[in-house]
């Protein structure tokens, strides 16, 4: 873990006094005392809607980000330079590595070293943060965050966040899948951008025959099973209720989409690279025809020097495929959250760091390569990418479409179905085997990974 420490002046907050008088100093951590901190008795009496650790105005602050988050915090030192804060980098549970979960236990066990706050790129982290006798997560909509800030979000937007009711953390982005493709070379071949699977299956066939060497899309990523399975309306994975968990890779359209992927990759239209190495970058760049992929790829991948750099006005973001006959759905990779430690010792610039990170113009709009989860910033953010006419067709109505579109059959259980298709699945597509016979192999393991987080499975 890489460390920035960035320490400043410090300054009064207008819940601290009024905090540390109303707070005692104990409370029960997993297996440890947690120092300073007060009793759950004690919760109703705190203005944050939680027993709080006694408040110190000048406590510096620590976060925790991926190297594509280092810019937000640096936004939020800059626009506030009397906050003592103390970065430090670390992979954010990319591909569900359960690094944030990981080290939380230790610190549990250890009775101290919490981070204030955590960015995590798995959404389905709050389904264990605020869960046990101590959980990490603050809730945040009990009177910690003003109700008039928390309806500032996309509506639906800290659905995967909420938890018996209560909202556990802030969505930094949305992460819908679009229909990414290169308006140019489409011109070129002379093909009609697919509406649905079926076309887009029969639009993979005939690039392999016509165009050998592009690509449709790529399945050598962890999340590639929330772009299709997803995408597909797939009921592979579906949280019932809190404690019941259902799975079904027998479902017809679960089948379709793992034959399809099997047809593609056949046919040498479907990479096995992940997009985020240089073998996928070297191989594919102006070789990429479609991509079904998350919206953050338009920053992440086509306007990024460092990736495809795609030329100005080439690439466009199309709408979500649906089944023949159905409607159409996105499915949802990421997008990225924000929590705040209970534990936290200065509360006031926690609440301050997350309120700035997640809605003001100076990160989401000026710098964040996503399409922002608070509506301003992401009316302004779309507007932005409209006026600078990088992107082909109407990028703005399509990808505002695609956010209303996420299928809600995908549930946020307390593992990462990440982990479980990368452990499972890639290696063995990568080895040639057939998803289709791969189905209940998967299923299996999912099964499993349920069970041993407390699931029972329907």
């Amino acid at each position: 873990m890489t460390t920035h420490t960035r320490e400043r002046s410090t300054r009064p907050t207008r819940r601290a006094v009024a905090t540390v008088a109303a707070l005692g100093v104990s409370m029960l951590a997993l297996g440890a005392c947690t120092p300073g901190a007060s009793t759950d008795s004690e919760a109703a009496d705190s203005p944050y809607g939680f027993a709080a650790v006694e408040q110190q105005a000048d406590a510096p602050l620590t976060v925790w980000v991926d190297a594509s988050r280092q810019p937000a915090a640096d936004a939020f030192v800059k626009a506030n330079p009397d906050v003592p804060v103390t970065i430090e980098t670390y992979d954010g549970g990319a591909d569900g590595s359960g690094s944030f979960q990981t080290k939380v236990q230790a610190f549990d066990q250890a009775g101290s070293g919490w981070p204030d706050v955590v960015f995590s790129t798995q959404n389905n982290d709050a389904a264990w943060a605020s869960q046990g006798d101590d959980p990490f997560a603050a809730p945040l909509d009990k009177g910690y965050f003003e109700q008039s800030f928390l309806d500032g979000f996309t509506e639906g937007a800290l659905a995967p966040l909420t938890v018996d009711g209560t909202v556990y953390g802030l969505r930094n982005d949305l992460a819908p899948t679009v229909t990414w493709y290169d308006e140019s070379l489409m011109e070129r071949f002379g093909y009609t951008v697919p509406t649905t699977w079926e076309e887009y299956q029969a639009l993979g066939e005939k690039v392999a025959a016509e165009h050998p060497g592009y690509i449709v899309g790529t399945v050598g990523d962890a999340f590639a099973e929330e772009i299709y399975f997803w995408g597909g309306k797939a009921p592979v994975n579906t949280v019932v209720d809190s404690g019941t968990f259902s799975t079904d890779t027998s479902d017809p359209h679960a089948q379709d989409m793992a034959a399809m992927i099997d047809e593609l990759l056949d046919a040498g239209v479907l990479a096995q690279e992940s997009v985020f190495t240089p073998e996928f970058v070297q191989k594919y760049t102006g070789k990429v025809l479609m991509l079904p992929g998350p919206v953050w790829y338009s920053g992440a991948l086509f306007d990024n020097p460092d990736s495809l750099a795609a030329e100005p006005g080439t690439v466009a973001a199309g709408l979500p495929l649906a089944w023949e006959g159905e409607e159409p759905a996105a499915g949802n990779v990421g997008g990225g959250t924000w929590f705040v430690s209970r534990h936290s010792a200065n509360l006031e610039a926690a609440e301050k760091f997350l309120e700035f990170v997640t809605s003001d113009e100076r990160y989401q709009v000026d710098l964040a390569p996503g399409l922002p989860a608070y509506e301003a910033a992401a009316d302004k953010w779309l507007a932005k990418q409209a006026e600078s006419g990088f992107f082909a067709g109407d990028f703005r109505a399509n990808v505002s479409t695609a956010a209303t579109q996420i299928w809600d059959g995908w549930g946020y259980p307390r593992f990462s179905q990440e982990a479980v298709w990368a452990k499972t699945v890639t290696p063995r597509l990568a080895a040639g085997e057939s998803l289709v016979d791969l189905l209940p192999q998967w299923q299996e393991a999912i099964e499993n990974e349920a069970q041993v987080n407390g699931y029972t499975i329907k």
